[in-house]
C-alpha cells in the first residue's frame, strides 16, 4: 500500500513540475516576442484602521497594473507578477 501512495505522489508532483515547466517555457518566448506581460485597470481604495476593529474606505481612482500573461499566479517565473486573467477577475485592490 505504501508503494502505491508513493508512486503516486510522485507522478504527482512530476506532473506539477512539467505544468510548472510548460508554463515558464510558454511565458518566455512570450516576454521574448514582447507579449509576456499587459497591462489591466483597475479601482484601488486605501483602507485605514479605525477604532473598534473599523476600518475606512478612501478611493484612490484608477490605477494600471501590470500582469503576466501566464496561467500560474506569483511565482518564480513571473518575479512575484500576478497573471492577467486573475487581476481581470479582481479588478478592485485594497491597500492596507
Amino acid at each position: 500500500m505504501g508503494r502505491i501512495v508513493a508512486r503516486m505522489l510522485l507522478w504527482v508532483v512530476s506532473a506539477a513540475a512539467v505544468v510548472w515547466a510548460a508554463d515558464w517555457l510558454v511565458w518566455q518566448v512570450r516576454v521574448l516576442g514582447g507579449g509576456g506581460y499587459g497591462v489591466v485597470s483597475v479601482d484601488r481604495f486605501v483602507v485605514a484602521p479605525l477604532k473598534n476593529n473599523k476600518e475606512e474606505y478612501y478611493p484612490d481612482g484608477r490605477v494600471e497594473v501590470r500582469c503576466t500573461r501566464s496561467a500560474l499566479p506569483e511565482g518564480l517565473p513571473q518575479v512575484g507578477g500576478q497573471p492577467c486573467w486573475w487581476v481581470q477577475r479582481h479588478p478592485v485592490q485594497f491597500d492596507r
